[in-house]
């Protein structure tokens, strides 16, 4: 495809980045702001509020979805249903793209999809606000997400031509930073409002700023690439060529491989929350310091590691030894490896007493870094490989692997009342290291196929 079918809004000059990723930074910033408050809040929202004994019977739908859930685990506590729950929900929040992609590509648009995945995710925000709407949030929250998630990352590499794709792999990591520092900010913020003001104020704002992601997006329309021509009926798609099949289907065992390390990052949001209220020294002579602050750790540090990140990689890069993507995703496994494995540690020297907030932060703090290393490189060579035809339905894909890591994440935190601490932090080293061993095995291999 050359630069004149991307349209002029798309073309980036070789000096800059094209004007339409700041957009689309501040409008996912936004958006990843609203949903990471939200979801720091919620795993003890649900074990501290809403699944206590006579509130639960409040909202509407949950002592039959709960039915459900234990009709096929057996009876769960407190704890292992708020686990359940939350991968569930995180699970389909990373399906749905699929869903999304296919809506763009075939009938809206990615346009349109993403404005409407926004309103979405608004009304979802603020139905977080009373308890007994609590499902219909989940479940409007995750169709936004949807709409939303894989089409505005599609846009972003079709802001660069074809043959661009060091800068087009730097530009995912400057929009991954918009997705960092707004799960920096959110936690902070929605968790001092849920501290301070009660749990619905935390959710609520959460809404509101849902809302400033809309506006971005309005604001910065002119600036997008325009979408491909839709194929509203299969037969009248272009069809694949053999070598972009071949191309689009060795993508998925690169999706498979980052299974591993999602879960083992994941863990410290679901398990983690409950682990560190319980088992980590919160209380400070400035006072307490809220459990959910700590989901801002791993944020904050993928901003932070970003200038020196792209830096290393430039200076590799001159050099000739720059790893490819499937070499970055491997050190994002055993970053990701080394964190969990340090929680372990902690966790056993520690004994009855409570484990030093620093443990929790650098754990976290090496996840944000892992995560730098392997989503951003995953997300660039989707937008490489796959073809405009079915990009965004390949962005859907992509994030299938973040529905079944959320998936396995909420099922394995089941295991954390009957393993302990320790046990439960070397089972999650475990995971993350195979994704590891599974790059070492294959990575050569992967790399041939593009």
């Amino acid at each position: 495809m050359t630069n004149a079918a991307l349209g002029p809004a798309s073309v980036a000059s070789p000096e800059r980045h094209p004007p339409g990723l700041r957009y689309l930074f501040l409008t996912e910033a936004w958006e990843r702001f609203s949903y990471y408050g939200m979801t720091s809040l919620v795993v003890l929202y649900m074990v501290q509020r809403l699944l206590v004994p006579g509130q639960i019977d409040d909202v509407a739908g949950l002592k039959m979805f709960r039915y459900g859930i234990e009709t096929v685990t057996g009876p769960l506590s407190t704890r292992a249903l708020a686990s359940q729950i939350f991968g569930f929900y995180t699970a389909f929040v990373y399906l749905t793209p699929l869903l999304g992609g296919l809506l763009a590509d075939r009938l809206l648009g990615a346009r349109r999809t993403v404005l409407l995945g926004a309103l979405l995710l608004s009304a979802g925000h603020f139905a977080m606000a009373f308890d007994r709407s609590f499902l219909v949030a989940l479940l409007l929250l995750m169709c936004g997400t949807g709409c939303m998630k894989g089409n505005i990352s599609a846009q972003v590499g079709a802001l660069y031509p074809p043959e661009d794709d060091e800068r087009r792999t730097r530009g995912y990591v400057i929009f991954y930073t918009g997705i960092n520092i707004g799960a920096t900010l959110g936690p902070l913020v929605c968790a001092t409002l849920a501290q301070f003001r009660g749990w619905h104020a935390g959710f609520g704002v959460a809404g509101g700023l849902m809302l400033i992601s809309v506006v971005t997006y309005f604001a910065g329309f002119r600036h997008l690439p325009p979408d491909p021509p839709l194929h509203r009926h299969r037969d009248k798609a272009p069809p694949l060529t053999a070598g972009q099949k071949r191309r689009v289907l060795a993508l998925l065992p690169v999706f498979g491989i980052t299974i591993f390390q999602t879960i083992a990052y994941y863990q410290c949001f679901n398990v983690g929350q409950i682990w560190i209220s319980e088992h980590v020294a919160l209380d400070t002579v400035l006072g307490r310091i809220p459990a959910p602050w700590f989901n801002s750790v791993d944020a904050l540090v993928s901003v932070l590691s970003v200038p020196p990140l792209l830096a290393f990689w430039r200076w590799q890069e001159r050099r000739g030894v720059e790893p490819g993507t499937i070499g970055k995703i491997g050190w994002g496994a055993a970053l990701c490896t080394l964190s969990s494995l340090l929680l372990v540690a902690a966790t056993m020297s520690a004994g009855p007493a409570r484990v030093s907030p620093l443990v929790p932060l650098v754990a976290i703090a090496g996840m944000g870094l892992a995560l730098n290393f392997y989503w951003p490189p995953t997300l660039a060579l989707v937008s490489r490989v796959a073809p405009v035809s079915v990009r965004s339905t390949m962005m859907g894909v992509a994030y299938l692997s973040y529905f079944v890591a959320n998936l396995l994440k909420g099922w394995l935190g089941t295991f954390y009342d009957p393993l302990g601490p320790a046990g439960f932090w070397l089972l999650n080293s475990t995971v993350a290291a195979t994704g590891l061993a599974l790059i070492l095995i294959f990575g050569r291999r992967l790399s041939r196929a593009f």
